[in-house]
């Protein structure tokens, strides 16, 4: 199976499905990101699905990606299905107090993974949650698929990430465009000098 959508190692934006498919609406962001999947994606943008596995995911973002969209279900006061973009403060992200919290194996919290990238010396530039409101969990015995309002909200959560995306490279080609204009002008004060 192809967790992602090309292979190279670094790319300017990592999309991060995450979630257990095993606990109902937990598996949203492996849901939109088996949907982002089938999409294509320019060579700069790469897109898995990380599921439960948070120590792959800490070790993808410590290849120095210029942005991160992180795919998951994140419980909140909204009506089930809703979505909502969250970008975390990324200075003075701590271990708590208890670093083996970090690795349940079955619990990943977009949070913990990004205290784990920075105790590991990774530098985060930019972060972003789409996160959809959960209407359950699957209970004790856990249920596979997602709620009706949560299934109803994968396609935005598509365009929305999409469209993220699509921003996220414009402004890296404008802030580009603008080191190059300007290492040219530089040259060429240089050159007449």
């Amino acid at each position: 199976m192809n967790l992602s959508s090309n292979s190279h190692s670094i790319d300017a934006i990592l999309v991060a499905g995450i979630g257990n498919i095993f606990l109902g609406d937990d598996g949203f962001g492996s849901e939109v990101a088996r949907q982002l999947l089938l999409l294509d994606w320019p060579d700069d943008v790469r897109v898995v699905d990380y599921g439960i596995r948070g120590i792959d995911l800490a070790y993808a973002l410590l290849d120095g990606h210029e942005a991160v969209i992180l795919i998951d279900a994140i419980p909140g006061d909204e009506a089930p299905g809703t979505l909502r973009v969250i970008e975390p403060e990324l200075e003075g992200l701590e271990l708590e107090s208890n670093p083996s919290a970090l690795l349940d194996a079955h619990s990943l919290h977009p949070l913990r993974v990004l205290q784990m990238v920075k105790a590991m010396g990774g530098d985060l530039k930019r972060v972003m949650i789409v996160g959809c409101q959960p209407a359950d969990l699957g209970g004790e015995e856990g249920r596979m698929g997602l709620s009706a309002p949560v299934g109803a909200a994968v396609s935005e959560a598509v365009k929305l990430v999409k469209r993220l995306s699509e921003t996220l490279l414009t402004q890296r080609l404008e802030a580009s465009s603008r080191i190059h204009k300007g290492s040219n002008k530089l040259c060429t004060n240089f050159r007449s000098q």
